[in-house]
């Protein structure tokens, strides 16, 4: 081991792990703990399980948790049911198209739930196009967006694409001679995929799972949004702000909904513990792609085009929504405008500047921590340090919501120092949140671009008398770009559409950002058209976002291929 990669640096990381830890302490830990502590205790202080109790004997809370329940289950099922087949195509068969179901993978994400929501309503709902041409044509009509079952419809083509990439990138990684061997024995079509290729992707998939039963779970907008409050997430909003921040049912719904989410990925991690999903990969030949034969094809773009024009019926919708002079009752609109875009402009200038200033606030407060982090799990001995990247993990498993309410319970007495403005009352907590919230996605991009960055460039450096502090911003951070650069970028456009915690968070519309403005008009007809311009201008910058990170990412690779080319 060299003395770089061990020695450890007392004062510069022992400071470090300080300062983050000071701040994950203070905006994650204690205000999480403060939902704990308060969903716990009574009005004395005295510890009490009467508040669940209390919680179970209101008929509307035990339906609203078991109408999560349900809603995050079937979202899961139905999500399942379009990315398996479309992962197991793209992976198995070689036919044209194959392209287009990538692009799947990040459509749907560059479109928040609660944007295409009211869209999907104007297509899919009582009134909307397809059931108004179905009922003139056919005289039936499909309920498909209706109460739960549309949140479900609208939380799984959202979210479908987090099983299709996990998925993928597991099936790709089998050993084609593992299938070779099955069929040799005998397997073929729906026996060789359901007893040896699918356990095999098994890790892939479960993670994805997960990731689509948590979010679902704990997402507010969306009911909102489609008028249904009777579920968690509506019900821990609704009162907190209309029954006050010393309801403690509030706090209780808050309790619940961590607990599921840690216990939904606490499982996905149990299901593979013991468990061998490995492959020997001799030459690492992968599952043999084969033509599809005619009838097979047919089947497979018959089922591509279906799942496309679902995927983009949302932003198909929020476009033809924010051009529309008049859309009510008519499979199009009644004609088309740009005063929609021009009263975004005009009246919500400061949400787009807002929302700049929030996110690139945030992203940038996540890099640094997120290098730091990085830097001294891999480069200290510093004990406990893993704990900093667990604590930092831990915000995945905490709705946005009930980060926000731990917020406005702890701070709710706090003023700025050297102010009489509370801390509560400005928008500094909303751009914490988003930085907390957002901290597991650059803490990833950073721990992957240092883990490339060898160890013997820094000992270099420290041979020609560079100090530590001068290796690590000469040296270590510029070969660190490509990943500080990505993570910064995923974090910033992943904030711009965060709802949960910012309809909590936000105190006065000047302080609003887009995410807060699109909620704001969607709440009246006149309003939908304004609303759905900034959900497109919402969309946009997400899109220009992530198309920048793979950019970013792609070229930090091609520089760093090089150099382990010549290495090796």
């Amino acid at each position: 081991m060299s003395s770089t990669a061990s020695a450890p640096w007392p004062k510069g990381v022992a400071l470090a792990a300080l300062l983050v830890l000071a701040f994950l302490g203070l905006f994650l830990v204690v205000p999480v703990g403060t939902v704990f502590y308060t969903a716990f205790v009574d009005g004395n202080g005295v510890p009490t399980l009467g508040h669940f109790s209390a919680f179970m004997q209101q008929p509307l809370l035990k339906e609203s948790f078991f109408n999560s329940l349900y809603v995050a289950l079937a979202a899961t099922l139905v999500a399942s049911l379009i990315a398996v087949p479309l992962a197991y195509l793209t992976v198995r068969f070689r036919f044209r198209g194959a392209l287009a179901i990538q692009t799947l993978g990040v459509l749907p994400l560059i479109m928040p739930p609660f944007v295409g929501a009211v869209a999907m309503q104007l297509i899919f709902g009582r009134a909307g196009s397809l059931n108004l041409l179905l009922d003139e044509h056919l005289g039936l009509t499909i309920p498909v967006m209706e109460g739960l079952t549309g949140i479900v419809f609208v939380e799984s083509l959202h979210y479908f694409p987090f099983i299709l990439m996990n998925l993928t990138m597991a099936l790709r990684n089998i050993d084609g001679a593992m299938e070779e061997a099955a069929v040799n024995l005998g397997a073929k079509g729906w026996r060789l995929f359901w007893r040896v290729i699918f356990p095999l992707g098994l890790p892939g998939y479960i993670a994805g799972a997960s990731l689509v039963f948590v979010k679902v779970f704990d997402d507010l907008g969306t009911p909102l949004v489609m008028g249904v409050t009777n579920m968690l997430a509506p019900q821990a909003y609704l009162r907190i702000t209309q029954v006050g921040l010393d309801d403690p049912l509030g706090y209780v719904i808050s309790v619940i909904m961590i607990a599921f989410s840690i216990l939904a990925l606490w499982l996905s991690a149990r299901v593979m513990k013991g468990r061998d999903y490995s492959t020997l990969q001799k030459g690492g030949s992968a599952i043999e792609q084969r033509r599809l034969t005619r009838w097979q094809s047919a089947l497979a773009y018959a089922w591509i085009a279906l799942v496309l024009l679902l995927v983009l019926s949302p932003h198909l919708g929020v476009l033809l929504l924010s051009l529309a002079t008049v859309w009510s009752y008519a499979p199009l609109p009644d004609g088309y405008t740009l005063a929609h875009y021009a009263a975004v402009f005009s009246e919500s200038k400061g949400m787009i500047g807002n929302t700049l200033l929030y996110c690139g606030l945030a992203a940038g407060l996540d890099v640094v921590l997120g290098t730091a982090i990085a830097y001294i799990m891999l480069r200290s001995k510093l004990p406990a340090r893993q704990w900093l990247d667990w604590i930092a993990s831990a915000a995945l498993a905490v709705p946005g919501i009930v980060l926000a309410i731990g917020y406005m319970r702890t701070f709710r007495n706090v003023e700025i120092p050297f102010t009489d403005v509370g801390l509560t009352s400005t928008w500094l907590l909303i751009m914490i949140a988003y930085a907390v919230r957002r901290l597991p996605y650059a803490l990833r991009s950073c721990v992957a671009a240092l883990q490339q960055v060898h160890i013997s460039l820094e000992e270099a450096a420290a041979s020609v008398g560079a100090s530590r502090m001068r290796t690590v911003q000469r040296v270590v951070v510029p070969l660190m770009a490509g990943g500080i650069l990505a993570g910064f970028v995923t974090s910033f456009i992943t904030a711009a559409v965060e709802l949960s915690a910012t309809i909590m968070l936000v105190t006065k519309d000047s302080d609003a950002p887009m995410s807060y403005g699109i909620y704001l008009y969607m709440q009246s007809a006149s309003g939908r058209g304004p609303g759905a311009a900034l959900g497109v201008l919402a969309v946009l910058a997400v899109a220009v976002g992530t198309y920048a990170s793979h950019l970013i990412v792609e070229r930090a690779s091609s520089r760093f291929r090089p150099a382990q080319n010549q290495e090796s």
